[in-house]
């Protein structure tokens, strides 16, 4: 399955989650992790990427996977929760964790095995204190909130029900793990949701299943791919340290 990450919202179905898939990378002030730096093997007059974005997922990284990103920032979508208490967790579904990150770099992946899953992973550049708040606020916030919807204006939004934390192995410094069930005009699937925090840096996965409509527990249907996780992580160690 080929993915464009400009048209992923219409091939998941869900605008809301994978608004991070095609929102390429932003800027804001960042910090010594997004200094600028040239691609392995570029020329000097080959356009410069900050090191954040050299260790976001590229295509061939992950065998199985189309990678795509859209890097031209059109500006930045904030969506708002019904409640505030889940406010944290209607962030993550945006552009970036929360309006804290300096620079974030998003991508989409679609599954060439298994039809209808896709995964949005992103990287975020933060002060570390602002990145150790941003886990401690999500896992408040996935232990105080069963349910919200969100809305991005225009009339758009989604509502997630089912919102549950779940245990899931991965590296990093520390990490959150919750799934939900997402519906968005009238089509509720699966969501899994992993945001890690490595130093600084918050990465950040989101993982929906078309193939697997919402009958049961929404946990049992989707799972961030372990190797995508894995590779994106060991991407971070290498290109930040």
């Amino acid at each position: 399955m080929r993915v464009k990450a400009t048209g992923l919202a219409v091939l998941t179905a869900s605008a809301l989650l994978f608004t991070a898939a095609c929102g390429g990378s932003s800027g804001g002030g960042s910090d010594n992790r997004g200094a600028t730096a040239k691609p392995n093997g570029s020329s000097s007059s080959a356009k410069t990427r900050t090191r954040l974005q050299m260790a976001a997922l590229e295509q061939g990284d992950v065998p199985g996977y189309q990678v795509s990103a859209d890097s031209t920032a059109t500006g930045r979508t904030r969506p708002q929760a019904d409640k505030k208490a889940c406010q944290p967790l209607a962030d993550i579904m945006g552009d970036e964790p929360n309006p804290q990150a300096h620079e974030t770099v998003n991508r989409g992946l679609g599954s060439q095995r298994e039809l209808g899953l896709a995964v949005a992973a992103s990287l975020s550049s933060y002060k570390e204190g602002d990145a150790q708040r941003l886990i401690k606020d999500l896992r408040t916030a996935v232990a105080g909130c069963s349910g919200f919807s969100a809305a991005l204006g225009g009339g758009s939004s989604s509502t997630y029900a089912q919102v549950k934390a779940r245990p899931y192995r991965i590296g990093g410094d520390e990490s959150v793990s919750w799934s939900a069930a997402s519906t968005q005009v009238n089509v509720t699937t699966p969501v899994h949701i992993v945001v890690v925090r490595q130093g600084s840096v918050i990465v950040r996965f989101m993982t929906i299943n078309l193939g697997a409509p919402v009958q049961g527990k929404a946990q049992e249907l989707v799972e961030v791919p372990k190797d995508v996780a894995d590779k994106q992580l060991a991407k971070v160690r290498e290109v930040l340290g």
